[in-house]
């Protein structure tokens, strides 16, 4: 269908492209640069502009976005610092497989390559952290090259797309025509591949399911429940994509990732059959590179990805099927499961299930905090849907290990394990499901890196709930640091600031919380605050991680 041509602006252009592929919401921290673009949101009203307080922040909350939705999340920010501060987002979205583009006031186009006031040329800045990078040079081109935007960030392995528009081609009249919205692509896998992993699972004696990557639904992961069960496979997940497998569900086993059960690591290496759909399996999940051989793993690899470039890319699979996840459980579920039988036996499964029983399970540490408690709280005390946002820092191997997550995307947490994604993470969660519950865990440093997005919560009424981990260490460095140079620590301690007097500066609820008894209830006054809310843990400086403290870290390197 042909849409009518009128004289517009480039701007205008541009936000009409952005509402006719659907957009309704554009992280933003507005600049000079694209003032047109922001006059042509004026008239927009349908389309949120969320103004944020960093760059950094806007872009977090843009790839938040697409991992909650599917759908690309839009980051709107000026030239120069604001592109440079942006980046951080974007090599989340490209290493976390993300839908999303990011949109860059540029310079005019009569300045280019005279190094004038904040000049960058992108494709050359951002071409290893995006899938494209482009700019729009004539506005009569705008709706063609938007379209292109949103078919790349989304086709095969999603991911990041880059677009700058010079300041002067915004202002430019055009008399272009809309494009229609976008198309997804979907990849469904051949029959005769079905028929082969089929075949490979019901000979498998010791068959593991890895599951990870984008493209995942509710639907796509109940079907692939319904057909682990019915086969006895155990399922784990790639790092940070616990909310892949009902975490309760008895054929669920572990993740793979940060502080990883040695059993679990145990049984990866004793598989006889890993079946990988949408993992990249890249070094988080196997352990460094070191969980499975490279270039041929000592099981048989059956390896389902949606990008065609990643099948083979490291590990060689003796099965390589380039299809998305939710095609291929789709078609997984076509088979009459009732007539499948495997030779698994439910055996080594129910002790897989027991290792990480008893891997979750509380632990008790010295002193009078205990987290793996307080992370068992936040649990019971709010609903399956609640979604939990983190960003980097040992405090995370603990919500990893202790948390069990119900619903697919409840988990909001970077694989690229940048610092500073929780708290704008989780603004975006509330903006986009104001009535369920959102909690950020954030370490004291991760805390600082984003923590001025409280006064975007503050502003738009994103209701979220904060629990800063405070051991006044950047605890992550310090662990690697005690066990590599013991005793000489150097460029880890911090000094911080009260971080509750700081949330009730912006407006926020603040609590203190110094035992395992006082969280229970501040967490439920966070809860019917009605307003942000944070809740600062202090937590003792020698416990590093749930297996290692400073003291015996250095009673290990004198032994």
């Amino acid at each position: 269908m042909n849409q009518q041509s009128i004289s517009r602006t480039g701007g205008q252009v541009l936000i009409e492209a952005l509402k006719i592929n659907a957009v309704d919401r554009i992280f933003c921290i507005p600049g000079e640069s694209f003032l047109a673009a922001l006059d042509a949101l004026y008239d927009k009203p349908e389309i949120a502009l969320t103004i944020c307080r960093n760059e950094g922040g806007a872009s977090y909350m843009a790839e938040a976005y697409g991992k909650l939705t599917g759908r690309p999340g839009i980051c709107l920010v000026t030239r120069g610092p604001g592109a440079t501060n942006a980046s951080c987002g974007l090599h989340v979205a490209m290493q976390d497989s993300t839908p999303m583009i990011l949109l860059i006031g540029q310079i005019a186009r009569k300045d280019l390559d005279r190094e004038a006031f904040q000049e960058i040329d992108y494709r050359r800045m951002f071409g290893q952290v995006a899938k494209w990078v482009a700019q729009i040079d004539d506005a009569s081109r705008i709706p063609e090259y938007l379209n292109r935007a949103f078919a790349t960030a989304t086709s095969g392995r999603p991911g990041p797309v880059v677009l700058a528009l010079p300041e002067d081609m915004l202002t430019d009249i055009t008399d272009a025509a809309d494009a229609n919205p976008w198309q997804p692509v979907t990849i469904y896998p051949a029959t005769a591949d079905i028929k082969k992993v089929i075949k490979i699972l019901l000979k498998s004696k010791k068959p593991m399911i890895i599951v990870g990557g984008s493209g995942w639904s509710e639907a796509t992961r109940l079907g692939l429940q319904e057909f682990a069960e019915k086969l006895a496979i155990p399922v784990v997940n790639s790092f940070r994509c616990q909310d892949y497998f009902d975490n309760e569900h008895p054929n669920y086993v572990g993740d793979l990732g940060l502080g990883v059960n040695p059993v679990l690591s145990q049984r990866i290496r004793d598989a006889d059959t890993l079946l990988v759909i949408g993992a990249r399996l890249g070094e988080m999940t196997t352990s460094g590179f070191q969980l499975i051989d490279i270039p041929n793993p000592g099981q048989t690899m059956i390896h389902v990805h949606a990008g065609a470039e990643e099948l083979g890319h490291i590990y060689q699979p003796d099965l390589a099927i380039n299809a998305s996840s939710s095609a291929f459980i789709d078609a997984l579920k076509d088979w009459s499961l009732s007539t499948l039988h495997s030779e698994a036996e439910g055996l080594p499964l129910r002790l897989d299930r027991q290792a990480f029983e008893d891997w979750s399970a509380s632990i008790h540490v010295k002193g009078p905090l205990q987290f793996s408690e307080i992370i068992k709280t936040v649990q019971t005390s709010t609903g399956d849907d609640t979604i939990v946002a983190n960003g980097a820092g040992n405090n995370t191997s603990w919500l990893h290990r202790f948390y069990r997550f119900r619903e697919y995307k409840t988990q909001l947490a970077p694989t690229s394990g940048t610092m500073g994604y929780g708290v704008p993470a989780a603004i975006a969660a509330k903006l986009i499901y104001p009535h369920r519950t959102v909690v950020a865990f954030a370490g004291d440093g991760d805390f600082m890196m984003n923590g001025q997005e409280l006064a975007t919560a503050m502003q738009y009424g994103a209701n979220i709930i904060i629990i800063v981990v405070n051991n006044g260490i950047y605890a992550t460095i310090r662990l690697h640091q005690e066990r590599d140079y013991p005793g000489r620590v150097i460029g880890t301690d911090m000094v911080n600031p009260d971080f509750c007097a700081l949330a009730r500066a912006y407006g926020a609820h603040a609590e203190l919380v110094t035992s395992t008894g006082e969280f229970k209830p501040a967490f439920k006054r966070a809860i019917s605050a009605n307003s942000p809310a944070l809740i600062e843990i202090k937590m003792d400086p020698d416990i590093l991680s749930p297996t290692a403290t400073v003291e015996s870290l250095r009673n290990r390197s004198q032994k």
